[in-house]
């Protein structure tokens, strides 16, 4: 009503459009200005940086809590500071939420995750990526087990989205206490180097320990991804991280009942002779397998997952004629390319993402063992190395490995060898499959021989050789089917593409159970 008359249409227009303008603006022009003083984005320039150009549809602009304590009553908090929509990437559907620090301190409260557990929903409903941007200072204490309430909608969501729909998380912000188990449960985690996870910040260990750290130290993207493991990509900045989501998604189909996007391709799997001087014939001498990968898929694109955690170990995403490969390799540049915990369960990990959402697997072998020693045995390698035998043996997607050079023991084994389902297996000349390298088979086999030899230099020498003919020559294993090819190094992009185009009707029967029980 207007002066006792009633509203025109145009009236409650332009009523409901200052409303909007006013809601999207957050917690006012002065805290958007400071959050951008900061180096970070807003919560909806971080969207706009994200999707397809006028794509974006929010849900629940006008939401707002019910709290009536602590001040809460009658308090303004625009879209319970958080942002929730659909919209496209790349033309293709995903749904999002993205935290608004400028509101409460992007505080979540009980519609906040409500809000966000709906969109996770429809996520699932239209099987679409889900991506959640955090910035919050975390819990809204004014609302309490309100919050813990919806804290817990939202990790439920996570759980049922997981293998169904693929789930990236951007870490923004402040990301603490209960709210970074959300990410956790996602699939890929983005944390920028203005951001902080972690679940007791610095001056509750202090008051714990008193051990004192700095908030960065403890739960900035270095020390999460050198030493927990927790983030998979390290961004600079708000921009360089939703480029990267951007580029991830375009190697991962929307759900698990669609295959990865094949992008067009020019059909090129001529021979690249780079290959065939990568590798030394010497086994003790190392090399960057990264330059074998890049060497042989489409363009050199080679998306590096956790690229500074167990860097034994490499695992990532690219494209051979346009088809998604999930890539895993060992790394002889870092610790001789042998297996230890953390390695063992990141590509354990890897795998399983890859198998949930159709993505054919390829591995590059090249390892001496599983790592030896006190502190990793102590540490469970025998129960962490075995969810690599694990998660390989259940993958039902095509899988290709290609032996480079060494593999040995129970580590040729772990390494998607023909025993664990490998549909190809590829070895270039340098290979040796043997239980172990020649030099110290010799030295426990023939000990007793090489001590009674006159010259016990020229006899190990000879012995070596002769155990490297008899047990470890890739042709050995190409006599016993544990090979199927022994090819060269400049053909294996055309070994992979045609395997990839043989394997892709696949199909794998396993024996029905709800789910198998991998070594956790």
């Amino acid at each position: 009503m207007t002066n006792g008359k009633p509203a025109t249409m145009k009236a409650l227009i332009s009523d409901m459009r200052a409303k909007r303008e006013h809601l999207q603006q957050g917690g006012g022009p002065e805290r958007l200005a400071k959050q951008q003083k900061q180096g970070k984005l807003t919560a909806r320039q971080r969207v706009d940086a994200l999707v397809d150009a006028d794509s974006f549809e929010e849900f629940g602009l006008f939401a707002q809590h019910r709290q009536t304590h602590f001040g809460m009553e009658g308090k303004e908090v625009p879209a319970d500071g958080v942002v929730t929509g659909a919209a496209t990437v790349d033309g293709r559907l995903i749904h999002l939420a993205s935290q608004d620090f400028t509101v409460l301190g992007g505080s979540a409260g009980e519609v906040h995750s409500l809000k966000v557990a709906e969109v996770m929903r429809r996520s699932l409903e239209t099987g679409s990526p889900f991506v959640f941007v955090n910035d919050s200072g975390g819990a809204r204490v004014q609302e309490g087990i309100d919050s813990l309430s919806g804290y817990g909608q939202v990790f439920f969501s996570n759980v049922m989205l997981s293998g169904a729909v693929p789930q990236v998380s951007l870490i923004c912000g402040p990301c603490a206490g209960g709210a970074s188990y959300s990410p956790a449960l996602t699939d890929f985690i983005i944390q920028t180097r203005k951001a902080q996870m972690f679940i007791t910040g610095p001056q509750v260990i202090k008051q714990v320990t008193g051990e004192d750290i700095s908030a960065e130290a403890l739960g900035g993207a270095d020390a999460h991804m050198t030493h927990s493991g927790v983030v998979h990509f390290i961004a600079d900045d708000d921009q360089e991280a939703t480029y990267l989501c951007r580029r991830l998604l375009s190697f991962l189909p929307s759900n698990n009942l669609e295959e990865p996007p094949r992008l067009p391709h020019d059909g090129d799997v001529d021979p690249n002779p780079k290959l065939d001087d990568i590798v030394p014939v010497d086994p003790k001498h190392g090399y960057d397998v990264r330059s074998v990968i890049t060497n042989i898929v489409d363009k050199g694109d080679f998306l590096e997952v956790q690229s500074g955690y167990a860097m034994n170990m490499v695992v990532g995403f690219a494209r051979i004629l346009g088809r998604t490969v999930g890539i895993i390799a060992n790394q002889p540049a870092v610790m001789a390319g042998a297996i230890d915990i953390n390695a063992a369960n990141k590509a354990a990990r890897f795998i399983r993402f890859c198998n949930a959402f159709n993505i054919a697997i390829i591995t590059f072998v090249d390892v001496p063992g599983y790592l030896p020693g006190v502190e990793q045995e102590y540490g469970g390698i025998i129960r962490n190395g075995a969810k690599l035998l694990f998660a390989y043996s259940a993958a039902t997607v095509p899988k290709i490995q290609v032996i480079l050079r060494k593999s040995y023991g129970g580590a040729h084994v772990a390494m998607c060898s023909k025993d664990l389902g490998a549909d190809r297996s590829f070895a270039w000349p340098t290979a040796e499959v043997a239980v172990m390298g020649a030099e110290g088979a010799v030295e426990i086999v023939f000990r007793k021989e090489m001590d009674e030899a006159q010259d016990r230099a020229t006899r190990r020498s000879e012995l070596i050789t002769k155990y490297r003919e008899a047990f470890a020559s890739p042709y050995v294993a190409a006599g016993r089917r544990l090979v199927d090819e022994i090819i060269e190094p400049s053909e294996t992009r055309r070994y992979l593409a045609r395997a990839l185009e043989y394997l892709q009707s696949k199909r794998d029967q396993r024996p029905p159970k709800k789910h198998g029980l991998i070594p956790l």
